[in-house]
């Protein structure tokens, strides 16, 4: 599968910048899965729901499947935090994998950067970010893309992995 990160600090842009290239470049007739890295606790259940009430009890993996989708909870109890290699093995075939965050992986990323947060730019001390999607103009030794150009994000991501 081919790798492709979007990273940036925090209210830079990522998310709104994962869900159009995910609408972009499935409308292109490519399949595209999504990993996520959360630096907080999160739910994808309910208490008093079934699967939570499996989890509490103590199941290391709760799988909840209806013929719409499935969900895989795995919980993690006194284990490390997978790596993003360990998470990545355990999706399907797709032709792009498109991550969010994971700023310290080797794989190559664009970076969403806002101006208004006031944050520097991770690329000039990172030679994994290849582009960065920006709401100004920067002048750096990369390819700036306007921030809303998901068109032309997208192409320069597919022509990075040889899609």
């Amino acid at each position: 599968m081919k790798l492709y990160g979007v990273v940036g600090w925090k209210n830079a842009g990522k998310t709104g910048l994962m869900e159009r290239l995910v609408t972009e470049i499935t409308g292109r007739g490519l399949r595209v899965s999504t990993v996520k890295h959360a630096h907080h606790s999160f739910d994808v259940d309910h208490e008093g729901k079934d699967s939570h009430r499996h989890r509490v009890a103590g199941a290391t993996e709760v799988m909840l499947a209806s013929r719409n989708r499935f969900a895989l909870m795995h919980e993690l109890r006194a284990e490390a935090e997978p790596t993003l290699e360990a998470l990545l093995a355990r999706l399907s075939p797709v032709d792009l994998v498109l991550i969010e965050g994971y700023k310290r992986d080797v794989h190559p990323k664009v970076e969403a950067h806002r101006a208004e947060t006031g944050n520097p730019l991770i690329a000039p001390e990172d030679p994994t970010v290849r582009a960065v999607a920006s709401d100004v103009p920067l002048h750096i030794d990369r390819p700036v893309f306007d921030l809303n150009d998901t068109s032309a994000i997208a192409d320069f991501i597919l022509a990075e992995v040889g899609l």
